[in-house]
């Protein structure tokens, strides 16, 4: 199976099933003498882990990394460093009914008609479990960038139609994390409960959307022409299970201005060239300007559902599925923590490439 690393020098490779023994990742080339701060990689792995609240899957997981390779004496070494999540809570059984049926809207058809075979337990190696190898890299991704001065963030910014009307420089982020849906306006986070508690109790499912803000990114990043900053953000961020739409700056909302609206001033602050507004998103050329990056990335409704559907099994036979087992009613309150992830591994990447080139 290919496709399983993203990056270029700072590159990461994941690996394991659902319901495998293990889910595991592997970083190569992170720099030597980086300090692994156990206690910052655990909070990150805590904000994907599953069992959290009462809107998310009760899998119950603690999600402790196992480091066998590439640190020692708290500093990286320079070698591929290599973490172990164990799975402790799988329920396989629970996933007996799907051996012959394809479930609407998941990986199984797909993964039987490229391979031949798939791993029903759980989706195998589709499944969201192996989103937490992506969190404990992009942990050590931060790590890595907050000693340069940048920062990622995000929060839930949308969940079916209840939106966030506030623009993010106007929001307290420190309160991202004080309420189950990762939304800083209390408010707006109660409503989003609230419709998350009702599509539950319906056995359904809600999408939403989250939004991620990287600031203190230096000029210079980006690698025109393909590997460009906003489309390597867009490819990490739509590798994420569920994922199904990416904009930066004014996205969609830009087809609708002029040019003369649409098109930021540069101005001079301090010694600092920047811009006047941003609705470049911080992106131009595909090259970072020094302005904050700033992107929404929107989630479908998770695809298993407590209802009955309509399939058809592996002789293409009509038949029903009914969910079971421990799902998420809404993936967007535990993405916010991949979605910082996949932006501090491309941000990393290209921080590194950029001093390959060009060392001050």
């Amino acid at each position: 199976m290919a496709g399983n690393s993203i990056g270029v020098l700072f590159r990461v490779t994941t690996f394991g099933e659902s319901h495998g023994e293990a889910i595991g990742v592997v970083i190569d080339g992170c720099p030597a003498g980086l300090q692994i701060d156990l206690e910052f990689i655990q909070r990150q792995m805590d904000k994907r882990r599953p069992g959290q609240s009462a809107l998310t899957t009760q899998r119950k997981e603690n999600d402790q990394p196992q480091i066998i390779s590439g640190v020692f004496e708290d500093h990286t070494t320079g070698a591929p460093l290599a973490a172990l999540f164990r799975n402790q809570d799988r329920r396989s059984k629970d996933y007996d009914a799907l051996v012959d049926k394809y479930r609407p809207s998941h990986a199984d058809f797909t993964y039987e008609a490229k391979y031949g075979r798939r791993d029903h337990r759980g989706g195998g190696r589709s499944s969201a479990r192996e989103t937490v190898a992506r969190v404990f890299a992009g942990a050590v991704a931060q790590l890595f960038l907050r000693q340069h001065g940048i920062k990622v963030k995000a929060f839930v910014s949308q969940v079916g139609s209840v939106k966030l009307t506030k623009p993010h420089h106007q929001l307290d982020l420190q309160t991202t994390w004080d309420n189950p849906v990762h939304c800083p306006d209390s408010a707006t986070a109660e409503s989003m409960k609230k419709l998350i508690e009702e599509v539950r109790s319906q056995g359904d499912t809600i999408g939403g959307v989250v939004t991620g803000l990287i600031q203190g990114c230096p000029a210079g990043l980006g690698e025109p022409v393909f590997d460009r900053l906003h489309a390597d953000l867009a490819k990490s961020m739509l590798s994420i299970n569920a994922a199904k739409a990416f904009e930066y700056g004014s996205g969609f909302a830009g087809v609708e201005m002029r040019g003369s609206e649409h098109n930021d001033p540069f101005v001079k602050d301090g010694q600092k060239i920047l811009t006047s507004k941003n609705d470049s998103g911080g992106i131009q050329g595909g090259i970072s300007n020094g302005m904050e990056i700033y992107f929404k990335v929107a989630f479908k409704p998770v695809a298993t559902i407590m209802k009955k559907q309509k399939t058809v099994d592996r002789q293409g036979r009509p038949t029903e599925i009914e969910g079971r087992g421990r799902h998420d009613p809404c993936v967007v309150p535990r993405a916010v923590a991949i979605v910082e992830a996949m932006a501090a591994l491309t941000i990393a990447d290209h921080f590194l490439r950029q001093r390959s080139i060009r060392f001050e």
